[in-house]
């Protein structure tokens, strides 16, 4: 059968199959599985749902080598339940949602890829769950180890409201407007979000790739990340923070992490 008919298949048959959770707390969460081969877990970024990846070139050549796609819809976003108190999204609590995940669906053990915001989560997946194997941290530096990363913070008070958008968060805000999102969560998820420490980094287990596009500095010096994991690999291709991860560069080295 034709590869590209084949995926178009799958994708339908994931997107007819969506499913849902619940979570440590009752949460909902949305995902969708495709496939029945080796497990990989996608996590998506900021101001973004499991949509992002659906499409993308990585997920159809997942589907090409007979890997098990599964992707999710982090509380506050996509189909997933959207949770109007603080206290649903304090405490790790996207950490806890992908573990629960896992055990939902009695994974044995897992790969995983995170980009963005969701490198940012997997790193701290990372130090609290073994199932994980191998794991593919893109698009993202060493800065959000630092629990006062002004990066972070900035974004956190433009959402919540605590202060006027700015040169940097100011097209944020729009994005987030035009597509439906919650502010007010989305001020939620930067306040809480995971800080994985140096010290823990340097604990990880897994094998781990850091990837980021040659124009993405946005978030720290990638380098810098794969240095203080034990054995990481690290790559660089074309592209900018946002476009680097639909790139098939991209995806070609991300494949040939996970094949090794």
């Amino acid at each position: 059968m034709n590869k590209i008919l084949l995926y178009i298949i799958l994708l339908s048959a994931g997107l007819q199959a969506q499913k849902s959770f619940e979570s440590f707390d009752r949460t909902k969460i949305a995902f969708s599985d495709t496939g029945s081969g080796i497990p990989v877990i996608l996590i998506h970024g900021f101001i973004s749902s499991g949509d992002s990846w659906k499409h993308s070139v990585l997920a159809k050549d997942l589907a090409e080598n007979g890997y098990r796609v599964i992707i999710p819809d982090l509380r506050g976003n996509g189909q997933s339940d959207r949770p109007q108190e603080a206290v649903f999204y304090a405490n790790d609590a996207e950490i806890k949602d992908l573990i629960a995940l896992a055990d939902f669906l009695k994974l044995e053990s897992y790969l995983a890829v995170g980009y963005s915001r969701g490198a940012i989560v997997l790193s701290k997946l990372l130090i609290d769950e073994p199932r994980i194997k191998k794991a593919v941290l893109g698009g993202m530096g060493l800065d959000f180890t630092n629990p006062d990363w002004s990066r972070r913070i900035m974004f956190q008070k433009a959402f919540s409201g605590e202060e006027p958008p700015n040169d940097i968060t100011e097209g944020a805000i729009k994005y987030a407007k035009s597509i439906g999102a919650d502010s007010k969560i989305l001020g939620y998820l930067q306040e809480y979000q995971p800080v994985t420490s140096i010290k823990e980094l340097q604990t990880i287990k897994a094998n781990v790739l850091v990837i980021a596009g040659d124009q993405d500095k946005d978030n720290g010096d990638p380098k810098k990340l794969s240095e203080q994991i034990p054995g990481a690999f690290y790559k660089i291709v074309p592209g900018t923070h946002n476009d680097t991860k639909n790139t098939a560069a991209f995806s070609n080295e991300v494949i040939s992490f996970l094949m090794k």
